[in-house]
């Protein structure tokens, strides 16, 4: 069984909503000579008021800490030629540099299945860490509360749509070319999932499945009617005949002018999540893997890979490879999470068994041999 979070739609920035632990919805000088990005002064100055999105009341209770460590693998699959691309980020801080606060741990990964040949995945790849942080609206402070929240929102819906304008603006890049994009941004405890075409995002919860992402197929029902509503057509499970996802980056051939109400669209779903300890670990991939495997399938295919050796990097190629067994017809891209209980020194917390360990002085091991020898 599946766990799933309800999605709200809104245009506007959104009042943060709940459910069990996981809020959905849709959402928009310093330099780091790293990445090439500039901020403006302004976007620095000025903390974050408003009460954290969730409070520690005690402050002797430990806080839950994660630490991440992540693997991935891609194989080309079946196919001719790979149009599969992802990023993997497990420490945002080091990668951008010291201008940059950030909540720790910080981290940002991200899977993108091209079409229409590989341009426009690679584009994004090489371009969404700029497109996302050089937002001056991209909040920067170590503190996660509801006003950080929404401003992250709203910089990763922006940097979905201006990669998008940017893949129509290159003129190197075909526009019948285009690409799913999913991001994961984890900032302290919170993890924040983008999303728009069939990529997927499935966090490991006590062994459970809890989907982070929706697909964005024209056999999803919303998304049809959506489809539908802005003039387009579903001819035999494909948007307008030709494309088998109603979201996507790029694919202006497909796509009216910029501004127009349009079947396909770059406007990411977003999710949110507060990780605790009873969440193990993130797998991200494209459609290649889900095509052949359920999102519970796949968790318990990382979870035995966990078990037995504790590597990521491992457990992605075992999915992958799971997912060739199975004949999947796509190219494969995985991404494994892993996420360890930490104190608040940051030392890992491994459970080991207590041993005592005792030494004799010389006289007392004399005395105890004479007493064994009687």
């Amino acid at each position: 069984m599946v766990a799933e979070a309800e999605v709200v739609f809104q245009q506007s920035l959104p009042v943060v909503l709940d459910i069990d632990g996981v809020t959905s919805t849709v959402v928009s000088p310093l330099s780091s000579p790293k990445l090439g990005i500039r901020r403006s002064a302004a976007s620095v100055s000025g903390g974050l008021s408003t009460s954290p999105v969730e409070d520690d009341c005690d402050s002797t209770i430990p806080v839950y800490i994660p630490t991440i460590r992540s693997g991935s693998y891609a194989d080309i699959g079946p196919k001719r030629s790979m149009e599969d691309e992802h990023i993997c980020v497990d420490d945002l801080s080091s990668q951008l540099g010291c201008l940059f606060q950030l909540p720790k741990p910080s981290a940002f990964y991200a899977v993108f299945d091209g079409h229409g040949g590989s341009e426009a995945a690679t584009y994004v790849k090489q371009n969404a860490i700029r497109l996302l942080f050089e937002d001056d609206n991209f909040p920067q402070t170590s503190e996660v509360n509801s006003v950080y929240v929404e401003q992250v929102k709203s910089s990763l819906r922006n940097a979905f749509l201006q990669a998008d304008l940017a893949l129509a603006e290159d003129c190197s890049i075909s526009s019948s070319s285009g690409t799913t994009a999913l991001a994961a941004l984890i900032s302290g405890r919170l993890l924040m999932v983008a999303n728009a075409g069939d990529c997927r995002a499935v966090l490991c919860r006590k062994g459970k499945a809890i989907e982070m992402s929706h697909d964005h197929r024209p056999i999803n029902l919303p998304e049809r009617r959506r489809v539908e509503e802005s003039g387009g057509v579903i001819e035999d499970g494909y948007l307008n005949g030709e494309l088998s996802v109603t979201r996507a980056l790029g694919d202006w051939d497909m796509k009216r002018p910029h501004g127009s109400n349009s079947p396909l669209i770059s406007e990411p779903e977003i999710k949110q999540i507060t990780l605790t300890e009873e969440d193990e670990f993130l797998v991200i991939g494209c459609d290649g893997i889900w095509d052949v495997l359920t999102s519970q399938e796949a968790v318990s295919v990382v979870k035995r890979g966990l078990n037995r050796h504790g590597d990521p990097t491992r457990c992605a190629r075992e999915l992958v490879m799971e997912a060739l067994r199975l004949n999947t017809f796509d190219n494969l891209t995985a991404v494994v999470v892993c996420f360890v209980t930490v104190d608040r020194e940051g030392e890992a917390v491994v459970p080991l068994e207590k041993k005592r360990c005792c030494s004799l002085t010389p006289e007392a091991f004399r005395s105890l041999r004479n007493l064994l020898d009687g």
